[in-house]
């Protein structure tokens, strides 16, 4: 069985995520490394674009042990094919030719055909889209001080909050993520 994570919200709703590692096992073997260590506890939830996706974390969730970055899957494994990144999804951020986030994942709310072998699409939502939508049209206020101005970065008014990320592995274990042998983290964390 694959592994599941529940994302237990501040405001007691969850979102119940099926993990994918036949499909993206590093990113998963990241996000797994992550969470397992509590790294995405009390959280709250930095950036909402809507009508595209919500970011969970733009800064490595502020834990300096979750400041990595991973080598895109389409790289580790050219054998599998990416799947395709639409509203149910949960994909992986990255940051170009520096490699992915190690667990800066986020949730679309469109089709997102651009994103196929870039941000790999990782797990899916068994439980919880209504949360998503939720968060999705929340009252935000831009951040005036993120480092790339090009890209939108918009922040809930009343913090939205991950309060723990429980998982359940129904007991297999899974390696750490192989990382970038560079390691050149974006201005933002």
């Amino acid at each position: 069985m694959n592994p599941i994570a529940t994302l237990h919200m501040k405001n007691g709703k969850k979102i119940v995520i099926e993990l994918f590692p036949e499909s993206a096992p590093n990113t998963v073997a990241s996000f797994l490394y992550v969470a397992g260590k509590g790294l995405m506890d009390n959280h709250t939830i930095q950036r909402i674009v809507p009508g595209k996706w919500i970011d969970m974390s733009y800064d490595a969730f502020g834990h300096e042990e979750s400041k990595f970055l991973i080598p895109y899957e389409s790289k580790l494994h050219p054998e599998i094919e990416p799947l395709d990144s639409h509203p149910g999804c949960v994909c992986m951020g990255g940051y170009g030719d520096a490699g992915l986030a190690s667990c800066e994942f986020f949730f679309p709310v469109k089709d997102c055909p651009e994103h196929k072998g870039i941000y790999p699409v990782f797990g899916k939502v068994l439980e919880g889209m209504d949360e998503i939508y939720r968060l999705e049209k929340v009252e935000t206020r831009p951040v005036a001080d993120y480092p790339y101005p090009e890209i939108e970065v918009n922040e809930p008014v009343i913090p939205e909050i991950i309060e723990k990320v429980e998982l359940e592995l129904y007991g297999e274990t899974y390696p750490e993520p192989i990382r970038m042998e560079e390691q050149n983290w974006p201005e933002c964390w």
